[in-house]
């Protein structure tokens, strides 16, 4: 067995052949050292993120189905959490090689404080719904009713309805000694049912499985008609609906499972597994493969979590505990019904006085024409000037897609490279590499198959585009591919021209309608050879390779950063008025932290905009005063990672030239300045730096809704201002992009 730092020198060494080595983070100038209490713990401030999320669920000046939504966020978001951070940091502890967090807390510090904000804000969640959520909506006619709240002829016609699409499915597993205790599926829900022999009574436990495939809440329209799955919508439009959960209807029909056997009780519980993957990459002849396995291998880790209806009995409770190997603090008893990653169902509802106004993206202005009669000559607009794009206010379909879409037909096109972290099923993206392919075009995707959650996806599209001719590469051993990045070789009369497209966001159509995103439509010739050179360091062996216009991590991005960050600190020493502005997800990165704290003490205005987590704690005296953060949360999930900063390279004069901005990939975490192949773009044209600055700039507004994280890393939402609710910045942003004029639809 090969030992572990030789295991990391053959890898660091196998990274180099293809990638420089991280740069190391440059050395601050000397200076007092900084506190040690100057970082927030990671886990919890993720924690607090998803408290603000439940926060949205609370408001009851957001649409209710809306609210309903953000219930589901929540739980959807909680189960992310458990599969991978609370597993992964008790794996580690398991296994001994858990560290002190940046925070200072041990690790069990760590998994105690999850376990007890985690119990708090479980609890709180379903209050949430039972208490108002779900009183609301039965005042519009929407109810979520229990089996013993139907009536007769609605029992009928829902056992009916059992016989014909659910007890087909259904499959009881009964635990004795000729039968272990089945295995437990993550995120499944189940039933535990208690049964007795009439004629010995002898009691037996079995368990039964809740398919997935199955709607989590059955619709019963106006009529009391239940509803299959394709027929949802179509009910929910007649008027008031209830919906009953579908283990309500199983719990009520357990004598068809187990006929001549008593049913004494049954409870409903859920369990979450340690469901993240892990290859090794060094050992994986085929990484293709060596993922398939690997997600097999997925569905049987180890259980962290233990979620059970509220009134089950104590000796059932004791029975899963023991079976499935849990603590007493891995157990989360709550209300019925478990799994509200189900109410979506409800959120989708067409009922629209109870949701946002619909909203529909625009063209952007510089492409305004693609939808005339004849069609806008994409790549003509894009060598006029560079096109900033923000999704979802301007339209991904008639900018991104049409941009590929124009390329894979267009027969001066030579070749089209693109990166695919996440895609959707239906994508035309992919669509558009296979027609170009298949056209003689030099095609190449390069395919992030370890996307978390996306694996099995990825894996597919890996395949349908390599048997459509595409050249399909999986990046670099020891590295995930997170870039955003197309590049497209086109045949002109004056020679070859690269068009390129750098942005924030995945080139997923349906998600592009959901997260807001920046991204750069460019010609410029140093974007263009900026990204050949890339992805032939992707693709290829190309370590040596230098950028112009962008930053690429694992080499550069945070040496680049901090170089850009001590910029600002010598100018403020120098008295020039400095100022950083920073849009991430996250911000965790020590050594990017430290740069801001070591920038606030010169005298730098740090301002950041931070949607999930943020260690870096803002408004500590002789730290950290001079550093503001916000989190805006709202219907469109912010996703852009801009990084601004007042001053750019010194010009020859020794005069400043600025602001200096760059959009891209890249948050402020280990993962992505680290174990990421990330790219940020510099911004050079002077109008949409502004438009970015700016941008920044009414998140930080005193008049904009948002919440404001104190020196004790604690959120407090600011909505409402003494003249009334504050700004909603996306719904200003919607209202200004109807406005400008040249836009289509």
């Amino acid at each position: 067995m090969t030992d572990a730092p030789a295991l990391e020198a053959e890898l660091a060494a196998h990274i180099a052949e293809h990638l420089e080595a991280p740069e190391p983070a440059r050395e601050p100038a000397p200076s007092e050292p900084l506190p040690e209490d100057r970082f927030s713990d990671r886990e919890v401030s993720w924690l607090a993120f998803n408290q603000r999320v439940l926060e949205l669920a609370e408001d009851q000046d957001i649409p209710l189905l809306e609210r309903v939504r953000f219930l589901a966020i929540f739980a959807s978001n909680l189960d992310e959490f458990f599969m991978v951070r609370v597993a992964g940091l008790k794996r580690r502890i398991a296994t001994g090689i858990a560290v002190t967090a940046a925070s200072g807390l041990a690790p069990r510090q760590v998994l105690e404080s999850i376990s007890e904000q985690a119990h708090e804000l479980m609890d709180r969640h379903a209050r949430v719904f039972a208490e108002q959520v779900q009183p609301a909506l039965a005042q519009e006619g929407i109810t979520l009713v229990r089996w013993q709240d139907l009536g007769e002829g609605e029992q009928d016609r829902l056992r009916k309805f059992f016989r014909r699409q659910i007890f087909p499915v259904l499959t009881p597993l009964a635990v004795d000694p000729a039968h272990p205790f089945p295995y437990i599926s993550g995120l499944s829900l189940n039933l535990a049912v208690v049964v007795v022999n009439p004629t010995t009574r002898k009691e037996h436990f079995a368990r039964v499985k809740v398919p997935p495939l199955l709607p989590r809440f059955i619709a019963v329209d106006a009529s009391g008609r239940p509803s299959a799955p394709d027929e949802q919508t179509a009910s929910v439009e007649k008027g008031p609906t209830s919906f009953v959960p579908v283990e309500d209807v199983i719990s009520e029909h357990l004598e068809h499972l187990f006929p001549g056997m008593e049913v004494q009780e049954h409870h409903t519980f859920r369990v979450t597994r340690n469901e993240d993957v892990e290859v090794e990459e060094d050992d994986a002849e085929n990484l293709l493969k060596a993922m398939e396995k690997e997600l097999l291998r997925r569905r049987f880790g180890p259980p962290v979590r233990l979620e059970i209806a509220e009134g089950i009995s104590p000796r059932i409770r004791r029975l899963l505990v023991r079976e499935l190997g849990m603590a007493d603090d891995e157990v989360y008893e709550l209300p019925a019904p478990l799994d509200q990653t189900g109410l979506n169902l409800i959120a989708d509802l067409d009922r629209a006085a109870l949701q946002f106004p619909r909203f529909v993206p625009t063209t952007h202005r510089q492409l305004a024409e693609v939808e005339s009669a004849t069609p806008t000559d994409v790549f003509a607009k894009i060598r006029e000037r560079d096109i900033l794009l923000h999704h979802p206010y301007d339209s991904f379909s008639t900018s991104v897609q049409t941009f590929l879409e124009q390329a894979a037909a267009d027969p001066q096109v030579l070749a089209i490279k693109q990166t695919l972290y996440r895609t959707s099923g239906d994508s035309p993206i992919v669509d558009a590499l296979i027609d170009a392919a298949q056209a003689g075009k030099q095609v190449l995707a390069l395919v992030e198959i370890k996307a978390r959650f996306d694996e099995q996806n990825n894996i597919s599209w890996a395949r349908k585009l390599e048997q459509a001719g595409v050249h399909v590469v999986y990046g670099i051993v020891g590295l995930k591919t997170h870039c955003k990045l197309s590049l497209v070789v086109r045949q002109e009369s004056d020679g070859l021209r690269r068009y390129s497209h750098v942005g924030t966001g995945n080139y997923h159509p349906k998600t592009a309608r959901l997260y807001t995103d920046v991204g750069l439509l460019t010609a410029d010739p140093e974007v263009g050879q900026d990204l050949t050179r890339l992805f032939n360091q992707l693709s290829g062996y190309a370590p040596k390779s230098r950028f112009h216009r962008l930053l690429v991590a694992p080499r550069s991005v945070r040496a680049g950063l901090i170089e850009r960050i001590e910029r600002e600190a010598q100018a403020a020493r120098d008295g020039h008025p400095a100022w950083i502005k920073i849009k991430v997800n996250s911000m965790v990165d020590e050594a990017i932290i430290d740069a801001l704290y070591r920038a606030s003490q010169s005298g730098v205005q740090v301002d950041i905009v931070v949607r999930g987590i943020c260690s870096l704690r803002p408004g500590v005296p002789g730290l950290s005063e001079n550093i503001r953060v916000r989190s805006i949360l709202g219907r469109f999930l912010e996703h852009a990672r801009i990084f601004a900063f007042a001053h750019a390279v010194p010009a020859e004069d020794d005069t400043f030239e600025g602001p200096d901005v760059f959009i891209g990939s890249a948050d402020l975490m280990h993962r992505n300045l680290d174990r990421r192949v990330e790219a940020l773009v510099r911004i050079a044209d002077h109008d949409q730096v502004a438009e970015l600055v700016d941008l920044i700039d009414e998140s930080m507004d005193e008049g904009t809704a948002s919440w404001h994280l104190d020196a004790d890393g604690l959120w407090t939402r600011h909505a409402q201002g003494p003249d009334g609710p504050l700004v909603d910045l996306q719904a200003l942003l919607i209202q200004r992009q109807r406005r400008r004029p040249g836009t289509g639809r």
